[in-house]
């Protein structure tokens, strides 16, 4: 290398940098990701009474079905980590959102639900891969000071694709029927990846650890910083707390290794608790209100403002953990999630009128106590293991998810009622909550901010 050279570590240059509109751009890109799971979400619950008419089947024949998609994502999530690592964010991201796709639009033509299962599983392990890498790679491309809002807003992209879903099955079933929606939800992806292919950058900091790739990151960071010049440069990325044997491990390895494993587990943990709880309150939350006496009109109508709070407490809490300690902001959102499940618990009999106000803000700190987790897996692992620690963080919390919607029949199968549901959950808030706290301890602060800023561990790419 010449020594004249100067070295530019690329996570403080996007720190030190303002948001250009390359990162607007790749916000943009990972929100529709996040849309597409959101549309799947609300698409098949809305397609399955038109299954259950033109099919004649049984309503409990489409429990594999619900299912299929959220075991696939699962899967996807823990196969697509290590791949990213490895390949990159971006060839992951546009394999992964095509794959999804083509199996949507291929499920659009099934006859039975036994392919109709297969085909959703093969969608879900699409989706599933895409979304962690989404997160990772809108974590490597956002300024510290920005990253937990930015992060959290992508997310927003799945409420978004709720609502969205919804409208556009009300519309499109009633018009062209049930495989129209599956069939809108396999070309949007499908051009969605067309657009990743052309516009999406991969991660310059995922560069920065591989050789060869110096005119790749000048040529992303021109994108960024139009009037800066990067002719003489050898790129590194500085990891907080990588030691030179864990460079040399697997993806997977370093983030099971004894260094991580801790915060690995209590990660996993709090994610999983943070999943059981919201899955168990989307999907039986209707029915609770119902057997709590109230009609199944308003009863709708008051679980629609969990999501709608979701949404504004998703970019709350961003904007909280950027200018605060983000482990406290989660850890404080589970605890406070912890008290108002057992508010709405004894409000149903008692203050009825609160109600509507207490799902929302039940809706707020649930969501975004669940979704910030997932952003801070992101700042828990160097780079070289970051797609893997947050895939399968990711995919242990779709297990929570399985475990949240079973757990919810379960009670309900017992007698459980709506205020013996509810103030059950605050059990798994409080353990999610004290997990983070763990994990806090654990590391002594030295992952308590996302891998970029000034540390020990340079990882250097020489230009060529």
């Amino acid at each position: 290398m010449n020594q004249t050279a100067r070295t530019l570590d690329v996570g403080s240059f996007i720190d030190a940098e303002r948001f250009s509109p390359c990162q607007w751009m790749i916000l943009v890109l990972c929100f529709l990701i996040l849309a597409a799971d959101g549309f799947d979400a609300a698409a098949i619950g809305f397609i399955a009474p038109s299954l259950v008419s033109e099919w004649g089947i049984e309503r409990g024949a489409l429990g594999s079905v619900m299912s299929a998609a959220l075991v696939g994502l699962g899967v996807g999530a823990l196969l697509a980590g290590p791949l990213a690592d490895r390949f990159g964010r971006k060839a992951v991201l546009v394999l992964s959102v095509a794959f999804f796709g083509a199996w949507s639009l291929i499920g659009a033509h099934a006859h039975t639900i036994g392919a109709l299962t297969v085909y959703r599983l093969l969608a879900g392990l699409g989706l599933g891969a895409s979304l962690p890498n989404a997160i990772t790679l809108m974590s490597e491309y956002a300024p510290a000071r920005l990253r937990g809002i930015v992060v959290n807003a992508i997310v927003c992209g799945f409420s978004c694709g709720l609502v969205v879903g919804g409208v556009a099955s009300s519309w499109l079933i009633p018009h062209a029927g049930w495989s129209s929606v599956l069939t809108a939800g396999g070309v949007g992806p499908l051009v969605l990846a067309l657009l990743l292919f052309f516009l999406l950058p991969e991660s310059v900091q995922f560069l920065a650890v591989h050789e060869g790739t110096h005119r790749r990151i000048a040529r992303i960071l021109r994108r960024i910083a139009p009037q800066q010049r990067f002719d003489n440069v050898a790129f590194v990325v500085t990891q907080t707390d990588t030691k030179s044997e864990d460079r040399r491990r697997s993806a997977l390895a370093l983030v099971m290794s004894r260094r991580y494993l801790s915060r690995t587990l209590l990660l996993w943990l709090a994610y999983f608790m943070g999943c059981l709880i919201y899955y168990l309150l989307t999907n039986w939350m209707p029915t609770l209100f119902r057997d709590a006496g109230f009609s199944i009109a308003y009863g709708a109508l008051l679980t629609s403002l969990f999501p709608l709070g979701g949404m504004l407490g998703t970019l709350t809490a961003g904007w909280l953990m950027d200018r605060f300690n983000a482990n406290r902001t989660i850890v404080f959102a589970y605890v406070l999630a912890a008290a108002l499940v057992l508010v709405v618990g004894w409000c149903v009999g008692n203050w009825p009128s609160l109600l509507g106000t207490l799902v929302f803000l039940c809706g707020m700190v649930v969501t975004s106590a669940a979704t910030s987790t997932s952003a801070y897996a992101a700042t828990l692992y160097p780079t070289e293991g970051r797609a893997t620690g947050v895939a399968w963080t990711l995919g242990v919390g779709r297990i929570g998810a399985v475990a949240g919607a079973f757990l919810g029949a379960a009670l309900l199968g017992f007698g459980w009622r709506f205020g013996s549901v509810f103030g059950l959950l605050a059990l798994p808030a409080l353990a999610a909550a004290g997990a983070l706290y763990a994990i806090a301890r654990g590391t002594s602060g030295s992952a308590e901010e996302f891998v970029g800023g000034a540390g020990v561990g340079t990882l250097e790419r020489r230009p060529e």
